[in-house]
């Protein structure tokens, strides 16, 4: 029984895996697809979301399987539910690529003012996510928690980076009021990015709570993990 179970599981880290590179390429594509305007770029990201909706499933239906099995318990039943939550943070995040590259699609301008967009840092924003995407999966890889926690304070930049680009756009709209519908929709894209950076620390949260049996959800994060090196 044990050999059946360390086997179901690896073949859903293995899936997790598969997701989250999936995942990593939308977001990557939609960032891209913004930058450039590139809406042929943006197409493939919405044709790509239905293979993110069959993993997600997919993944769902293998976790009630290995439960409804196998009933893991300690550190193997910790692995099951983080993978769980994991896989639905991972859709969402997906979504908000899918969303920003609507945005693309829905404008028939060709570019943006690089100016504004320098202004309000899309490109750290758009990069950021993708760091924290990369730091969370190798985490989960090397079943490390430092690595995890070192999301966090990359989430709190992209709050204050979002909320430093609302007033950014707000001040380009009362200077350019025919720039009103574009700096709104901008504003919608900046903060499905500042979005996906909760979603990638609540993943972060949970590889946490597998490796090491802590909750970290609404609670002092940072503060916690190095009181309890302390200790």
């Amino acid at each position: 029984m044990v050999q059946f179970v360390e086997s179901e599981l690896l073949l859903l880290k293995n899936e997790i895996n598969q997701m989250w590179n999936l995942v990593y390429n939308q977001i990557e594509r939609a960032g891209k697809a913004v930058s450039t305007f590139d809406k042929d770029l943006a197409h493939t990201v919405l044709l790509r979301e239905r293979r993110v909706n069959t993993y997600e499933l997919k993944i769902d239906n293998d976790i009630e399987d290995i439960i409804a099995l196998y009933n893991p318990l300690g550190i193997d039943l910790r692995f099951v539910l983080a993978m769980l939550k994991i896989n639905t943070n991972l859709e969402r995040i997906a979504d908000f690529a899918e969303g920003i590259s609507r945005f693309v699609i829905k404008n028939e301008i060709t570019d943006i003012d690089p100016e504004l967009m320098e202004k309000i840092r899309f490109e750290e924003m758009y990069t950021e996510v993708l760091e924290m995407l990369a730091l969370a999966k190798k985490a989960l890889e090397e079943e490390k928690i430092d690595i995890a926690t070192s999301v966090f304070p990359k989430d709190n930049l992209l709050d204050e980076v979002y909320a430093e680009s609302l007033t950014t756009l707000a001040s380009h709209i009362r200077q350019h009021p025919e720039d009103g519908a574009i700096c709104l929709d901008l504003a919608a894209v900046v903060r499905k990015l500042e979005r996906a950076g909760d979603h990638i620390t609540n993943i972060a949260e949970e590889i946490v709570f597998y490796i090491d049996a802590k909750v970290l959800k609404h609670r002092g994060r940072l503060e916690e993990h190095d009181e309890s090196k302390q200790q």
